[in-house]
């Protein structure tokens, strides 16, 4: 992430000194097909991940005594996937490949020309397999192992690319080199076999030929597998050690814009459902404090397994990543979700991940009007009074801001430094507890 330019803007206590900058961020999560997840957050930890009191710390993934391939390398931490080699379009593999062979000589010394026909042709076909193959050995090799990576990553991989493909694309890349290696190595052979001259240049070219028709046909992946190596390397990197807060509610009830407010995020802020349409970070300064700042995909009131895959990156975000919550609603009617829809995904968000520390926001309060007198009477249904006090209110103790008129924003961010704090020692106590 590139260094950022720092504006300092003061409130009105030292306490709540903000430094704000500038920052990237990634958008463009591709719309694909779901693949529901059964008990999602309850089974979302693998046994190759701790957690210690609300922090996900990676530990050394461990296999049975009597199994003899173990594991040489740790899992890898939240970042991997900017070190994802960069992969060449397919024309310039080939045309590169052809271009090498094509200036490999005959060994010196040999005097007849058959045989060094037969030499040069052999050595060529062999060099243009080397040059095919390892540029594709090495993108197997070093594109990570889903097994190895963070779960959150892995949730990124599957949510963004569609479950399987991306194991589909590295599948495809190795069994297009095993093919290009047996026939280079046939043809080269074959060559090596020839009785004249020139059955040894017609075996020669043939061979070449054979090549160049295998990864025509075949070649794209290598393409696919390069869009996938952009796609993820744009994937905002989050930093597991430092306090993060992540902003959560129904489309369009104004999670952006506080994000503007409060970090150095730029979210396009638009009045329509799922403008945000996949992780945004920025990050916030406080007291010479860095921290950071998530928006998130919108939540709609239906299943899980009905849920689009942006809703499914954010609750993923939620599961797999330590962080700190602040639950935006808007009572306004404005946003476009019912607040007796947004009390329903609320209810079911904190009961799902009641370990994450909470803070609830009413936004564009300068929109709400005088709520009615709400009546408690004897006979009257629990749930329906719960539902008409948050049409209200919100929730108790909520805290009602307006980005529009700066209500509440003062306290909002005094509020915010307090929760991320809190977040930094429970990150830090996780961590303590596991060296113990």
């Amino acid at each position: 992430m590139r260094a950022s330019s720092y504006l300092l803007i003061k409130g009105q206590t030292p306490y709540c000194t903000t430094l704000i900058g500038s920052s990237k961020f990634y958008k463009g999560i591709h719309h694909v097909k779901q693949h529901p997840i059964t008990g999602f957050r309850r089974n979302i930890q693998t046994n190759s991940y701790e957690v210690a009191n609300g922090s996900y710390i990676p530990t050394l993934q461990t296999e049975d005594k009597n199994n003899k391939e173990k594991p040489s390398r740790k899992l890898e931490a939240i970042g991997a996937f900017q070190k994802l080699p960069m992969v060449m379009p397919s024309i310039d593999i080939i045309g590169s490949a052809l271009r090498k062979a094509r200036r490999v000589s005959p060994t010196k010394g040999i005097v007849n020309a058959a045989k060094r026909e037969k030499n040069k042709g052999a050595k060529q076909l062999d060099a243009l397999m080397k040059e095919l193959a390892v540029p594709l050995r090495t993108y197997v090799e070093n594109f990570p192992k889903k097994t190895y990576l963070h779960p959150y990553e892995r949730s990124l991989i599957e949510l963004t690319l569609g479950d399987g493909y991306y194991e589909m694309v590295l599948g495809k890349v190795d069994a297009l080199r095993k093919k290009l290696v047996s026939v280079g190595k046939e043809h080269a052979s074959l060559c090596a076999q020839s009785s004249s001259k020139r059955e040894a240049e017609e075996r020669l070219s043939q061979g070449i030929q054979k090549v160049e028709d295998i990864f025509a046909q075949e070649g794209k992946v290598v393409d696919d597998l390069m869009g996938i190596a952009k796609t993820l390397r744009a994937m905002p990197v989050i930093n597991l050690e430092t306090p993060t807060l992540c902003l959560v509610g129904a489309p369009n009830v104004g999670k952006s814009s506080l994000v503007r407010v409060l970090s150095t995020g730029k979210p396009e802020v638009c009045n329509y459902p799922f403008t945000t349409r996949g992780i945004l970070i920025g990050h916030i300064v406080l007291n010479y404090q860095k921290f950071q700042v998530t928006d998130t995909p919108g939540l709609l009131k239906r299943q899980y397994e009905d849920r689009n895959n942006l809703e499914k990156l954010t609750l993923a975000a939620l599961s797999h990543l330590p962080t700190a919550i602040l639950y935006v609603h808007d009572l306004s009617g404005e946003c476009g979700t019912s607040p007796a829809d947004q009390f329903t995904i609320y209810k079911e968000i904190r009961e799902t991940f009641t370990e994450h520390l909470w803070l609830d926001i009413v936004s564009k309060s300068d929109l709400l009007g005088k709520a009615p007198v709400i009546y408690a009477t004897e006979d009257a249904d629990p749930e329906q009074l719960e539902l008409m006090k948050y049409r209200k209110s919100g929730p108790n103790g909520a805290l009602h801001v307006s980005v529009k008129t700066e209500q509440g924003l003062h306290e909002l961010k005094c509020r915010v430094h307090e929760l991320l704090n809190l977040q930094m020692a429970k990150i830090n106590g996780g961590s303590k507890n596991q060296e113990k």
